[in-house]
């Protein structure tokens, strides 16, 4: 009764034969045994290792070595795009510094879209301040750990070569208690009313947009 309640009665025929390979043969086979071998009465049911003993494939890939590669780096399958003259894009940060990958990430398709000559602007709100402030241990400025100041020498890249940062002042002092003295140099404090406005103005633009969201 226990075998035939492990077949999924409304599974395909190919799932209940998979089902019957790796798990109810073998434990037929286990349960064989323990009716020959007194020492297995004691324990009803096979172990999981048991299982593992009777299903695991053996691996006979080589490891990975360093130096190879497993996918095709150099191909690229688009143009690369540039700016037409005049042409706008506004990366918008709601995203907690070191929380995840993507708020770097996106610091680099700022950069990128800047070198690709469109007007690029970063806007950080909410969270996304946290991005923005100088930051360091022992002291501001130093490096804690490896990869510690990628985002403040991200950030201080894209104002050098031509971008604009805007921090909202809202999320500045009533979130995270910061003040304006806190922000990298280069990066322009703004009103919070400010926020949905800039947004609004890359729009009338025909602005590329790119926002930022870590939930």
């Amino acid at each position: 009764m226990l075998l035939k309640r492990l077949r999924l009665v409304h599974c395909s025929r190919p799932m209940n034969e998979a089902i019957d390979r790796i798990l109810i043969a073998p434990l037929k086979a286990l349960m064989a045994r323990r009716v020959h071998e007194p020492d297995q009465r004691a324990h009803p049911f096979p172990t999981f290792p048991q299982l593992l003993e009777h299903t695991m494939p053996a691996v006979t890939k080589a490891p990975n070595q360093i130096g190879e590669h497993l996918v095709d780096y150099e191909e690229k399958v688009f143009e690369d795009v540039k700016a037409e003259k005049g042409e706008k894009a506004l990366v918008t940060f709601h995203t907690v510094a070191f929380e995840g990958s993507i708020g770097f990430v996106n610091l680099l398709q700022a950069t990128r879209l800047q070198r690709k000559g469109f007007e690029t602007s970063i806007l950080l709100y909410g969270p996304g301040v946290t991005l923005g402030v100088k930051r360091g241990f022992p002291t501001l400025g130093d490096e804690a750990f490896p990869g510690h100041q990628n985002f403040n020498k991200q950030i201080a890249k894209f104002i050098e070569e031509g971008g604009k940062v805007y921090a909202c002042r809202f999320a500045l002092q009533a979130l995270y208690g910061h003040g304006e003295g806190s922000l990298i140099e280069g990066i322009k404090p703004i009103n919070p009313l400010d926020v949905l406005d800039i947004i609004l103005l890359h729009r009338k633009s025909n602005a590329f947009i790119l926002d930022t969201w870590t939930l």
